[in-house]
Formats: C-alpha cells, structure tokens, sequence
C-alpha cells in the first residue's frame, strides 16, 4: 500500500514538472466545461493510456516501441484536427471535410456535454490521445515503477503501479482544469471573449501538436526537466519508504553504511551461536542465463552439500569492482573447503549484454569462478534481487542463511562463510581474514572526502546537466561550458544526447564535471565501428601528474578501447572542489555515467 501512495504523489508532483507543459493545452481546452461529462473522461482516458504504453515499454520488445510509435502519429493528427476545430472551424471544415467533422463534432461534445444524454465518448478519445504523448519526468518514482517493472517482469502489481502514477498526475491536472474553468468562465462574462478564447487555445494545442512532432518537447524539456521535481520525489521516497532504495539502484557506499552498524551488530550476535543465523528462503533455480562462464551450467540441486556465495555484479559498476578483490579472494581461500562461489553478471547498460565484453572483463578482472551471464534478469527476478552489488550466502542444505548489499562489512561476511563452512563438517579452515590489497578502481574509496554523487550522461537519469542554451535529445548540437558550482557537469563540442548515452559526434569536444572526490572514474565506449578514441585529461586546466588514474599517465593522455569503467583521477594528498575535463581528440566515443571513490 505504501508503494501505491508513493506511486500517486509522484504523479501529483508531476504539476510542478515542466514535462507537463506539452500536455497543457490539450487538458485546457476542456475547460470552462462541465467536468463530470468532459475533463473528468478526458483526464481517465490520459491516465489509462499512460498506464497501457508505460507498461508495454517497461516489459515488452521492440513490437511495443513500434506500435507506440504508430500511435503517437495517430494521435497526433487526431489533437492537430481538433486543434484546426478550435482556431479555424468554417476554412477546416473545407479543406478536409471528414476529418474536421471529426474534430468539430469532438469539440462540440464538451458544449453538449450539459445536456441529460450526451456522449463523454469524444473526451475520452481525446484523454487516449494525450496520454499516448504524455512523457513525464522520470524521477526517482517513475523511476523506481519503470525499471523495477522491466526487470521484475510483467505483473498486475506493477501495472496498477503505474496506474497509479498516472492517476497522480489526473488529479493534479484536475485541480488545474477546475481553477483554469473557472477563469476562463469569468472572462467570458465580464469580457464577451469566448470566440477569441477558443481560438487561443486552439493555436495552442497545434502548437503543442508541432512541438511534440519535431521533438522539440524533448529538447527543450530535457534541460530544465533534469532538476524537475527529483529532490521534492527523493523526499517523499525517504519520508514513507526509508529502507527501501530505488529497485535498480546501485547500493553504494553510502547507503551500505547507513546500516552496516545495524547488520554488523546482527553478525556478530551470530557468529556467537551458529544457529543464530535464520532461513531466509532456499536457493532458488539458476536456470534462464544465457551462458555460463568457467563451468558448465551449475543447478541449485548439483550445488546440495556445498556452501555456495551468489554475487550479484555487472562489470562497469564501481561498487561491484570494489567488492570484487574480496571476493576472489574468499573463493581462493576457501575453494578446498567446500565454497563455491557463482558471480550473476546482471546488465545495467546495453554493451554490458554483450557476451563478447563479458568474457573479455572476467579475463581482464582474473576472475576464475563461474559467472552466469543473466541478460534476461531470470536469476536476478529468481531471487528477488533489487541492487548491485549483491551476496546472498547459501549453506550446505541450500538454504539461504544471509545477504548483504553494497560494499562493505568484509570481515563480517567471511566470518558468515567461515561459520557456514563448518556447519557443513569443514575443519582447519585457514586462519585470518582477508585483506584490502587492491589497487586502480577497485582500490577501497575514500568515504570522508567524498561528495559527488554517481551521475549518468544518459538524459533518462541525468541530473546536474549545465551547458548553457537548450539541449536538443537525440539530435546532434552544439554545447558549450560556463562557470560550474560542485556537481554540476556540462558537454563542450557537438554532442547527440542519447536516453542511456552521450556521443561525440566530431572530434574536440569535452566533458566537465566539478567534482569533490579523491577518484573520478568515467564509464565509456569506443566509436560504433570500433576505433580507439584518444582523449586528454586535465584538473584545474593542468595535467594530472601525479594525481593521474590508472587509465591515464602523467600527461592526462589515454585511449579508449572498449567499453568499460575508466580511473581518470587518483588524487593525493588535500581533497578539495576541483574542475575535470576530458577533451576527446577522435569522434564517436559514448559516454555512460560518472562515479567517484
């Protein structure tokens, strides 16, 4: 229940978005009309068309982006035509007489709408028709119903979810279309300009129908939209929901922390009893990956009489990196012991589906354990995963006895595998614990100095963006870099603003970032057809010298090759508010997320 009123005021703080400005004058030329017969239908048929396509997006292939695709145009002829009605009813109805009967007929209706038996048929149409256009700002809510839908899978949950979402948002519309009525109802009165209203807002519906149609919706609205009601959203999240993080979110450092001293605690009580630790459910099927790396296919019932550590990572997540030394490490130590460890590499970006780079990062991170590549997130789903990284520790009758998210608590963990292992009859174990030994990104973050939070380039998650002008999505413009406060980042050079990426589309353009860390890693990929970029690095205008990562040297000089997590920046010595840049000296490089340590 809880997650449903999270769900329905994020959709009411969709009013203050400006995503909501293209769908305005579509709800306000229902005003000034009874509601019950015209706004009423036309806010639920919004609603219920939103809920439909945001369903089909988050679950369905590439079929439910075509059909929506046709819709859209459908759609946008249908509000272009009654647009026409509003502003030019006697000149349309000439020019293509069907059509603007049509859009007449459903303007009409809202007049009709007064009497005893008329039809809310007409509103309803054009309520479908809006919310086929609708995109609303995916902040952490939409967010949070969106993903956890595309990996949970199709659900009436997540649908009734997005329902209400959807309902939020007509309500708050609703309110507007009440106030807005009654304006316009004044005007008419005291003004005699009703002729001149309707005209109006039939200039601004086709004007939201062009702006729509040429995507300079998108443009305009990215910019502005990347503020939008994200902090007001993050609030609502935190006050009713504060154990609960965004299902797809990594669990950084800092969340891991917010309660490492609760479950350190836990441990530790455990680790005085053997029993202590509870059930948490048994090991379910690890069937539905896509292939299997250094093994064969592994099942819960071959894994009967071993202590088994299920590591839940993707290969360009800094969080996983970082985790990964100690996990190796564990899977070394104990292997004679009777622990097997399996790493599920569930995909947060699209190259990380790529079978080929999988294979190359387990060889490059020396990882000699199996990994199950679960592209279509059934292992993830199967054990109801929500983070990365992920471990869940399984004993010797293949129940799960713990897990824990995020980086962290290392010591602690061993001794839940040390523990389990001797339950299991495991005797001699080797002694100590394992030490932080790693070295470039996946060397232990410095927790005290750093405040930059992980920020993607993607327009679908981007936060903090800062070039000045309007950015343009999907479409190759120009950007240029002025002053920047601490967190913000802004593209320099011809850029095309990608939902998961950003690509250069000419060489010498930049990325600037103001950051407060002592390490910047820059998630990349090469050009489409494969050729390395160069790129340079600067800190403060100068090159990093000995404040270099370990993908560039003193100079700030470095290639990219493949797609993978990159260390740009390993300060030493005083951590303070620096300015990064990294200008790209050939094109065609895709630039995924930021993240610091």
């Amino acid at each position: 229940m809880v997650l449903f009123l999270i769900a329905w005021l994020g959709g009411v703080l969709t009013i203050a978005s400006p995503c909501i400005l293209p769908v305005l004058p579509f709800v306000f030329a229902r005003s000034g009309r009874p509601f019950l017969r015209n706004g009423l239908p036309m806010l639920a048929g919004m609603a219920a068309a939103f809920s439909v396509v945001g369903a089909l997006a988050a679950v369905g292939g590439g079929w439910a982006v075509a059909a929506n695709q046709y819709a859209r145009y459908a759609a946008l002829a249908l509000l272009a035509v009654f647009g026409l009605a509003l502003l030019l009813p006697t000149l349309a109805e000439r020019l293509t007489r069907p059509l603007v009967a049509l859009g007449e007929r459903l303007s009409a209706s809202a007049d009709a709408a007064q009497h005893r038996h008329a039809s809310v048929a007409p509103s309803l149409l054009l309520g479908v028709a809006t919310g086929l256009l609708w995109a609303p700002c995916a902040g952490p809510i939409l967010g949070l119903i969106l993903t956890g839908a595309a990996l949970q899978g199709a659900s009436a949950h997540t649908s009734l979810l997005l329902l209400a979402y959807a309902l939020g948002a007509a309500c708050s519309l609703a309110l507007a279309l009440a106030v807005g009525g009654k304006v316009f109802a004044a005007m008419k009165r005291s003004l005699g300009v009703g002729e001149w209203i309707r005209r109006a807002l039939g200039v601004a519906v086709l004007a939201g129908v062009a702006a729509i149609a040429l995507h300079v919706d998108t443009g305009l609205l990215t910019r502005v939209s990347l503020a939008g009601t994200n902090q007001l959203e993050q609030r609502v999240l935190d006050r009713l929901a504060p154990a609960r993080a965004h299902p797809l979110a990594q669990a950084n450092s800092q969340a891991g922390a917010q309660t490492s001293e609760q479950r350190s605690l836990a441990i530790k009580a455990s680790t005085a009893q053997a029993l202590a630790l509870p059930v948490e459910g048994t090991l379910p099927s690890l069937d539905g990956a896509v292939q299997w790396l250094n093994s064969p296919p592994l099942t819960a019932a071959s894994l009967k009489g071993k202590v088994v550590l299920v590591d839940f990572w993707t290969y360009s997540c800094i969080n996983c990196l970082r985790a990964l030394p100690y996990v190796k490490a564990w899977a070394d130590k104990y292997r004679a012991a009777g622990l097997v460890v399996i790493g599920v590499h569930a995909p947060e970006f699209a190259f990380e589906k790529d079978i080929g780079n999988v294979r190359r990062a387990v060889a490059d991170l020396k990882i000699d354990y199996p990994v199950a590549i679960d592209n279509n997130y059934a292992i993830w789903r199967a054990f109801g995963n929500e983070y990365w990284p992920a471990h869940y520790f399984i004993d010797a009758q293949g129940n799960i006895r713990h897990h824990h998210f995020g980086e962290g608590d290392y010591r602690e963990s061993e001794q839940i595998i040390r523990e389990l292992l001797i339950q299991a009859g495991a005797h001699n174990l080797p002694g100590g614990f394992v030490t932080d030994t790693a070295t470039g990104a996946e060397a232990a973050p410095d927790m005290s100095a750093m405040e930059s939070p992980e920020t993607y380039l993607g327009y679908e998650k981007a936060h903090g963006f800062a070039s000045p002008g309007e950015p343009v999505a999907d479409e190759p413009h120009r950007y240029a870099a002025g002053p920047l406060d601490l967190n913000q980042w802004a593209l320099t050079g011809t850029w095309t603003l990608g939902a998961e990426h950003t690509d250069l589309d000419r060489a010498g353009g930049g990325i600037v970032y103001r950051f407060h860390a002592r390490d910047l890693h820059l998630v990349l990929g090469p050009a489409a057809n494969g050729h390395p970029v160069r790129f340079r690095v600067t800190i403060d205008g100068a090159p990093p010298g000995a404040n270099h990562g370990a993908d560039v040297d003193a100079n700030g000089n470095g290639v990219v090759t493949e797609q993978r997590l990159y260390q740009l920046v390993r300060q030493h010595g005083e951590i303070a508010d620096r300015t990064f840049e990294i200008r790209f000296l050939d094109p065609g490089v895709r630039a995924y997320s930021f993240t610091f340590g």
